[in-house]
């Protein structure tokens, strides 16, 4: 194919995300109406404390790992440091973990802490494979391979809820995912063991502290919402928030696609003095991923409500006002999550880091705030706030030395094509009672098709971008577009 590499791995990673999109999307409408928000409280739960755990077993090693293989000098040396040195991280937690295991009252109480070790387990041995294939810049790799585990788990998950396991069978799943796609990888693994010397255990170190602590901030921010709601309030409000959450993120698997294709790249780049890829890499990655994400939020604030209430159920109907906040979020994030990745890169961790700290204490604060005032529509917003807090300042770091711009030609016809599309759907909104859920699926699919038509028609370099690539991939390109 004579696709640029990164528009090819892009391609492949976003083809993956729209059809693990799809199939997730489907399986969750599913468990949402056969357990209920409740029981998906307790498994998102588990996923927050998991994060927060494997957060300290990596200690910050897998995203050092990825940087210095992606330089491309001794990638086996850099590797086989990262191995040992995870493998003594894993190690020490697992014994703290089963030492004091008499303190995880709701863990074991549940029976879900010996599925929390077997987890963490699985997880050294995919996260060090993962690690080496994202390092070796094997995008298309590690996409299809994040297809394979994501579809497995949701496959097994949904036969033990079929057969009534609960959080068990949903945590089953999770690990048996994980296990297809080490395996995947691992056919496609080309680094070794060799022997490696202490430079290699203090350049990891020395960037891995930055990430570690970088990475404890993030994670943070994005579980302590949960953890928070999951205090303050109960199960059944962290499932309808996560649902919510789950839904709107379908306006950032562009960013996602993109995000891991790039970060290598930029890596790369950056250490080649080649400004001018990374500044054109960021303007475009703004625009292919705002090119979904502004559509998505119209369409959500139009029709947001039957949304979730044929998809998932009446008691998910409720989270409505806290999906527009999280859909505004998913706006934000598109820059904050850019800014960052970049920042990360380009090696100015320490920036980073500071950014990281602040914007970890206002959110967790806010949460404190307004979770016991407004519910779940507050941890949204304290979400928002603090996302754009962070965006800003990770803007403002990263501008001093790229030139950070948006394609303001291309924004404003992504906007007109989104009016277009939202004034479609809402006449249908105001002449067609929204009574079943096949009703509510028609006006998606109108504003889909109107929206894809006009940002065609009113943006020239995404028309012949797009119709360059479908022809080097022969695909037939429409002539009445």
């Amino acid at each position: 194919m004579s696709i640029g590499a990164v528009q090819r791995q892009s391609i492949v990673s976003l083809i993956w995300q729209i059809a693990l999109t799809f199939i997730g999307f489907l399986s969750t409408m599913y468990f949402a109406h056969a357990v209920g928000a409740g029981v998906l409280g307790g498994y998102f739960l588990f996923l927050a404390y998991l994060s927060i755990i494997y957060l300290v077993t990596d200690g910050g090693f897998g995203g050092a790992a990825i940087k210095r293989i992606s330089e491309g000098e001794e990638q086996d040396a850099y590797f086989s440091a990262f191995v040992v040195l995870r493998s003594v991280f894993m190690t020490v937690i697992l014994v703290v973990l089963i030492a004091f295991r008499s303190y995880f009252f709701d863990l074991n109480n549940t029976g879900i802490f010996i599925w929390l070790l077997i987890a963490l387990i699985v997880s050294q041995f995919a996260g060090a494979v993962s690690g080496g294939i994202q390092g070796r810049g094997k995008i298309g790799i590690s996409a299809t391979a994040g297809f394979i585990e994501n579809i497995s788990r949701i496959i097994v998950q949904v036969i033990a809820i079929f057969l009534g396991f609960g959080v068990a069978g949903l945590i089953g799943g999770f690990i048996v995912g994980m296990l297809a796609g080490l395996i995947v990888q691992l056919r496609f693994f080309d680094l070794h063991f060799v022997r490696f010397k202490l430079r290699h255990f203090k350049s990891l170190s020395k960037f891995s502290l930055w990430i570690f602590l970088i990475s404890g901030g993030m994670t943070v921010f994005s579980t302590s919402d949960t953890v928070m709601i999951g205090y303050y309030l109960n199960n059944a409000e962290v499932g309808v928030y996560r649902i919510v959450l789950q839904f709107t993120s379908l306006a950032a698997f562009t960013t996602i696609a993109l995000r891991s294709t790039l970060y290598p790249r930029v890596s790369r780049w950056g250490k080649t003095g080649e400004t001018g890829l990374i500044e054109e890499s960021l303007s475009r990655a703004f625009t292919y991923s705002l090119a979904l994400a502004i559509p998505m939020f119209a369409g959500g604030v139009l029709l947001g409500d039957k949304l979730l209430y044929y998809f998932y159920g009446a008691e998910f109907e409720r989270g409505y006002m806290t999906m527009v906040v999280l859909f505004l979020v998913q706006i934000v994030n598109i820059f904050q999550y850019f800014f960052t990745t970049y920042l990360t890169a380009l090696d100015h961790l320490k920036d980073l880091f500071k950014i990281t700290v602040v914007a970890v204490a206002a959110n967790i604060a806010l949460n404190a705030a307004l979770i016991p005032l407004i519910g779940i529509s507050g941890a949204a917003i304290a979400t928002l706030v603090t996302m754009i807090f962070n965006a800003i300042l990770a803007m403002w770091v990263l501008s001093k030395m790229l030139t950070v711009r948006a394609e303001s030609g291309s924004l404003m016809n992504i906007l007109k094509a989104s009016v277009g599309m939202s004034l479609s759907v809402g006449v249908y909104r105001i002449l067609v009672p929204i009574s079943n859920v096949w009703l509510v699926l028609v006006p998606v699919v109108l504003g889909a098709i109107v929206y894809g038509v006009l940002v065609l028609k009113f943006d020239r370099k995404i028309y012949e971008e797009l119709k360059e690539i479908m022809t080097q991939m022969n695909v037939a390109w429409p002539k009445w577009i």
